[in-house]
């Protein structure tokens, strides 16, 4: 979101308020998404609202709205074995089966009963390595095989309250300094105000083995009282009560790709659980960042359901 003059306070607000339709958004997948109520949440005419979600988003509300709900339902058919097609589909926003399955074959080809998603994902994961990592380190990245623990992670769960989340949104987030800069961003807002010391948290809103890297989306986080007042590009945003398995990590981004692949490969599918339809978190130890930008001492939190209730 970087096509209005960074800096303004127009592009602020309005990159603030379209971030807060994208969350409304993600939030509601399994209904309608008319563009009165989205535009109204982000306090746009309709009109307005069209022409300003498309500048800074990139593309169209509607093909906004498919986009990320195919990529959910790829997501779901990679975590909910033997889930019906048409319950993916309404969970998904699609009004039937048949218009998920059109739509699927319009994005990627194949009707979605015929589709690969797991060599899908490896082609995107091995996509990812290329793209981030030198060919002498990509080996450091490579995906853990399930059932192995080289690194002896042990999952807790636990129960989280609802909190509020002051945050600022890194597109493209695996460029070099575009999340360290957010950080530093935050840091400086949330000094100012006596909030530096809650909980900060970084979370992924798009898996970067389905989605394509530079239309991943990252947050920035900050636990804060409820109703704290935001301004600028800070966003507010609301999370329900959760269950979450949490690992603790120690390290480098090795140990941290180790853990979530450890997380989703090997232990997910053995602890009759589903990823519920939130984030996955890092959950810093002190402030982000603390210990360098090469070292991390986090929690990851994954969110996670019974596998046994509807989707």
């Amino acid at each position: 979101m970087a096509n209005l003059a960074k800096g303004t306070a127009a592009s602020a607000d309005y990159i603030a308020r379209v971030n807060r339709a994208i969350d409304y958004i993600t939030h509601h997948l399994d209904a309608s998404l008319k563009l009165d109520d989205v535009a109204r949440v982000a306090c746009f005419s309709p009109y307005h609202f069209h022409r300003i979600f498309k500048t800074l988003a990139g593309e169209t509300l509607a093909t906004f709205v498919k986009r990320v709900r195919l990529e959910r339902a790829l997501y779901l058919l990679s975590h909910r074995d033997g889930t019906r097609l048409t319950d993916v589909a309404l969970a998904c926003g699609f009004s039937s089966s048949g218009e998920f399955s059109r739509s699927f074959k319009a994005q990627y080809g194949v009707a979605p009963r015929d589709f690969d998603v797991q060599a899908f994902r490896g082609d995107r994961r091995n996509e990812m390595l290329a793209s981030l990592t030198d060919a002498s380190n990509r080996h450091l990245l490579a995906p853990l095989p399930p059932g192995e623990n080289p690194d002896g992670f042990v999952v807790r769960r636990r129960d989280l309250p609802a909190r509020t989340v002051a945050y600022l949104r890194v597109t493209r987030p695996f460029e070099e300094g575009r999340v360290t800069g957010a950080v530093d961003d935050l840091l400086a807002w949330a000094d100012a105000r006596g909030l530096a010391d809650g909980q900060w948290l970084g979370y992924m809103w798009d898996d970067p083995e389905i989605v394509a890297l530079d239309m991943c989306r990252y947050d920035v986080g900050v636990e804060v009282p409820p109703n704290t007042p935001v301004d600028g590009r800070v966003g507010r945003i609301e999370f329900p009560a959760m269950h979450v398995a949490e690992i603790d990590i120690q390290g480098a981004i090795d140990v941290e790709q180790r853990a979530i692949d450890w997380m989703y490969r090997t232990w997910l599918p053995a602890s009759g659980c589903a990823p519920d339809h939130q984030p996955a978190f890092e959950a810093w130890n002190g402030r982000p960042f603390a210990h360098g930008h090469a070292w991390f001492s986090l929690r990851m939190h994954l969110a996670v359901v019974d596998a046994s209730q509807p989707i």
